[in-house]
């Protein structure tokens, strides 16, 4: 059978690693994976790194389309990909998540009537003033395979109408659910013990296991806001003068918005401060480090969040709303939005928690429940 995957952001590309790793370990005589990388990430660090580090196939097809508006960008894609998939004719096409190539993808498939399979779907933030929100919706319901992370994520699939006990054959219009746990976890377990070995971060940068904070900030609520962006930094220049060390491996594009936004004396602050350690975008391998031997998490981004609890670290989201509602059911998380109140209540409540890790994410495995199913029910759909 021949799947279509698509590709384009650099959790994506982390993303397939675990799928691809599944197919070629036990899958390869049943399932052939033709990928397409759309190229919404284009830089080399954010991207070829990956693919050399996580041994994923290079792409059979790179779109280049790289940035532009939202409409812009998606309309280059679903013309590219579906000149792809009108000359490969695949049994199905596979989507992560819920970028602008996970939207463009399901779009192209679902038009030309070739089944999507969605990984990552079922995730709600409710509140669709994020371009994530409308792309994982929009994908979902167009979607004839829906595998889900985690329970809450299957929950609001049935919410929204999805019907547990439809039976084959599957289509759009009678899609088949699963809660299948994370392939996320799957590739840190994987990647722990290879990281280990090859990553040289911590040393590269003085850190201390379990003695350094590690924060990421990404999101353009909080990169391109002038206020927010004050009283994330405001808050993290508290917590680096009561002693801890702050590692922020910033992509370029939030380092420029700090030199451009924040007012000179907060910018002379945070370079005259030796606790905290602004440091180049880190490989996976390097980001699987520093989660795994950090004290707590400072993060917009989902899937550090996930990543927090998969190596059983309190983390910080800055953020009004998480996908991830079960973080915060199990108290593993506090939402502080940009609000430096916030963020230092929720630095020091943390830092005083007694916090269990159940596991919610599943046992490590979904790649390999993934596939298996996709293997038997592409005849079905």
């Amino acid at each position: 059978m021949n799947i279509v995957t698509i590709i384009g952001a650099r959790p994506q590309i982390i993303k397939a690693s675990a799928i691809s790793r599944a197919i070629r370990n036990g899958f390869s005589k049943q399932l052939k994976e033709i990928i397409i990388h759309t190229g919404q990430h284009y830089d080399a660090n954010m991207s070829e790194i990956f693919f050399e580090e996580l041994e994923i196939p290079h792409p059979n097809y790179n779109l280049d389309v790289r940035s532009g508006s939202h409409g812009a960008q998606t309309a280059k894609m679903i013309e590219g990909i579906e000149n792809i998939l009108l000359k490969e004719n695949p049994d199905a096409l596979l989507v992560y998540g819920d970028t602008n190539s996970t939207l463009a993808g399901a779009i192209a498939a679902s038009k030309i009537h070739v089944p999507v399979i969605h990984i990552e779907a079922g995730l709600r933030s409710y509140n669709k003033s994020m371009p994530e929100e409308i792309n994982r919706i929009m994908c979902d319901h167009v979607s004839t395979l829906l595998f889900s992370p985690t329970r809450q994520g299957y929950n609001n699939l049935l919410k929204e109408g999805f019907n547990m006990m439809a039976q084959h054959p599957y289509s759009a219009d009678n899609p088949k659910i699963y809660h299948c746990g994370d392939i996320m976890l799957d590739n840190s377990l994987h990647f722990a013990g290879i990281a280990e070995s090859k990553s040289n971060i911590l040393n590269k940068h003085d850190l201390t296991k379990g003695n350094f904070i590690l924060g990421t900030i990404h999101r353009d609520n909080n990169t391109d806001i002038p206020e927010r962006l004050t009283e994330i930094f405001n808050a993290l220049l508290q917590i680096a003068e009561k002693g801890e060390t702050i590692i922020l491996p910033l992509h370029p594009r939030t380092s420029s918005k700090i030199k451009s936004l924040l007012k000179k004396e907060m910018q002379k602050n945070i370079a005259n401060n030796a606790n905290i350690k602004i440091v180049e975008p880190a490989s996976f391998l390097d980001m699987i480090m520093l989660e795994k031997n950090c004290k707590m998490i400072i993060t917009d981004s989902g899937g550090v969040q996930k990543e927090a609890y998969f190596f059983k670290k309190p983390s910080l989201i800055l953020r009004s709303e998480t996908e991830w509602t079960e973080i915060l059911e199990n108290n593993a998380a506090v939402l502080t939005d940009a609000d430096s109140e916030k963020i230092i209540s929720g630095y020091l409540s943390m830092t005083e928690a007694d916090i269990q890790f159940p596991e919610i994410f599943g046992d490590g495995k979904a790649a390999e429940f993934i596939c298996s199913e996709i293997n038997l029910l592409c005849n079905r759909i």
